[in-house]
């Protein structure tokens, strides 16, 4: 994949304003994301045997589409570290995702939070039922992927967890 092609990928997610992108061509994986500032963020990251994906519904760019072998890009070893530290916390259940036990009341944890093993992190309300999740791994919050209010599906990541 060169630069021109990485050119073309940006300008689609621009031009559709897609929130997030991801697509897989001869074993190079790319995932864009616009985060919560509307900053895009791109992470290459290279994992064969996977079918191609894109989110929100737009089609790759004809240059990807055809058979034509491309070279593959390795990922950067700072992203490869940085993926094996962190444990990633999922959603167990489809639901509407609650940082706060209420609305106005502090969040049960924050980004540079330290957690314990048990410890709740969040609320998903699924079937007006409201749905604990606890926290699996002791460490810290690096990130949360996930905005109160937002819904959530099956296995969607919430949170990062540095691990101690």
């Amino acid at each position: 994949m060169d630069l021109d092609h990485l050119k073309q990928i940006l300008d689609l997610v621009r031009q559709h304003e897609l929130s997030e992108f991801e697509i897989e061509h001869d074993g190079l994986r790319l995932k864009i994301r616009k985060d919560t500032a509307g900053a895009v963020v791109t992470v290459p990251a290279a994992s064969p045997g996977l079918p191609a994906v894109v989110v929100a519904g737009a089609q790759p760019p004809a240059a990807f589409t055809s058979s034509a072998s491309m070279p593959s890009v390795a990922a950067p070893s700072e992203v490869v570290e940085a993926d094996i530290e962190l444990e990633v916390v999922k959603s167990p259940i489809v639901g509407t995702f609650y940082g706060s036990p209420e609305p106005g009341a502090a969040s049960f944890v924050e980004i540079g939070s330290t957690v314990k093993k048990g410890q709740v992190l969040c609320i998903i309300e699924a079937m007006k039922l409201m749905n604990e999740i606890d926290s699996e791994y002791d460490g810290e919050v690096e990130n949360i992927y996930v905005e109160s209010g937002q819904p959530v599906q099956y296995g969607e990541r919430l949170f990062a967890i540095r691990t101690k």
